[in-house]
């Protein structure tokens, strides 16, 4: 009696793979745009499924919500991957511009003290007003000021050293 169970479990899950598995892996194949990530998608999700087999109500409904956030995980990691090139070729090109000795404004900003950058970047590209810098910040209005003030004479300093040496 335990064999016929088990037969007819195993006949029951041949038939779902062969009704689902070509429209599921199309499914997926729409979502990632890549045959081979699809087919594994929708292996993975048969996978998890067998192993759930005896546990799953609605075994279709379960391989497509499965597929899901399989298809949801793939495009976490290609967004991953993309951030990561992304950082690295700018890092990249900051690195030429450091090798050009042509500085960057970003670069110029980076290189002050915390106590004048952090006012600098609220201020100016935050663009945010003195009253609420100093607020952020937990300084006075008038510290502020001479912060920005500090700031700007200190890149302008800079960029002149820069405009020299290439003069």
């Amino acid at each position: 009696m335990r064999r016929a169970a088990i037969r007819s479990q195993e006949r029951a899950a041949a038939e779902l793979f062969e009704a689902v598995y070509p429209r599921l892996a199309g499914w997926c194949r729409r979502l990632v745009d890549d045959d081979g990530t699809a087919h594994e998608i929708a292996s993975e999700a048969f996978t998890r499924l067998w192993a759930r087999w005896a546990k799953v109500e609605e075994p279709s409904g379960y391989l497509y919500v499965t597929a899901a956030n399989l298809v949801r995980d793939h495009w976490r990691r290609l967004e991953r991957e993309r951030r990561a090139m992304r950082r690295f070729t700018t890092e990249e090109a900051v690195k030429e511009q450091q090798d050009s000795s042509d500085p960057s404004v970003r670069m110029l900003v980076q290189s002050l003290p915390e106590r004048l950058r952090d006012p600098a970047l609220l201020y100016y590209y935050a663009d945010l007003p003195v009253q609420q810098v100093a607020a952020l910040l937990g300084r006075n209005e008038g510290t502020v000021k001479a912060d920005l003030h500090a700031a700007r004479e200190l890149l302008r300093a800079r960029l002149g050293e820069h405009h020299d040496r290439t003069v």
